[in-house]
């Protein structure tokens, strides 16, 4: 979701020993999106990160004691959940964005750290974009179940099912992201 994260992740691709066939989703407005540039910094130090924990988590005025909802997601509707996040201004303050980068292989220990490092958070949120019968929620749901079945409670925030992946209206899409926003942020 970044434009360093996906440099690094070439430059893996091309330079690595193993050769594995790498599926990329995201779409091409994100290269553009002003949210997902990267300082210079990015690019000459660092590598691919499976798992990026909420970017104002270095902020000194960010208190990981009052997060009590982590949402995980995967590309795009990040940036959304958190532009939704910083416009509740301090009912926001509760909530922490945590973008999955990679889902296979499955970045367990990765998410368990993250998580672990929000001592009072009690409910994580699948967020995705898609409808409930696309996307990753069909993956990754037995994945965290097992992972939270006895520290959290798991729920998902998705479109409802369909045959299209999109509505084909954007007004009507504007309002579903909304929702989606609405139940997985605030």
């Amino acid at each position: 979701t970044t434009a360093a994260q996906y440099f690094h992740l070439l430059r893996s691709q091309a330079r690595g020993a193993d050769r594995k066939p790498l599926v990329v989703f995201t779409p091409k407005s994100l290269l553009r999106a002003r949210q997902a540039r990267s300082p210079i910094g990015a690019f000459t130090a660092g590598s691919f990160a499976e798992v990026l924990d909420d970017p104002t988590a270095g902020d000194e005025e960010f208190d990981a004691d009052a997060v009590t909802r982590v949402v995980l997601c995967t590309g795009k509707v990040a940036y959304d959940a958190l532009a939704r996040r910083d416009e509740l201004g301090p009912a926001g303050r509760g909530v922490a964005v945590v973008r999955v980068e990679q889902l296979y292989p499955w970045p367990k220990l990765t998410i368990k750290g993250i998580l672990d490092g929000y001592r009072q958070a009690t409910e994580v949120v699948w967020l995705q974009e898609e409808p409930e019968n696309m996307g990753a929620w069909n993956f990754v749901h037995g994945r965290l179940h097992k992972l939270l079945r006895d520290t959290h409670t798991l729920r998902h925030v998705s479109r409802a099912e369909s045959a299209s992946p999109a509505s084909g209206s954007a007004a009507l899409h504007r309002l579903e992201q909304d929702d989606l926003l609405a139940r997985a942020v605030g």
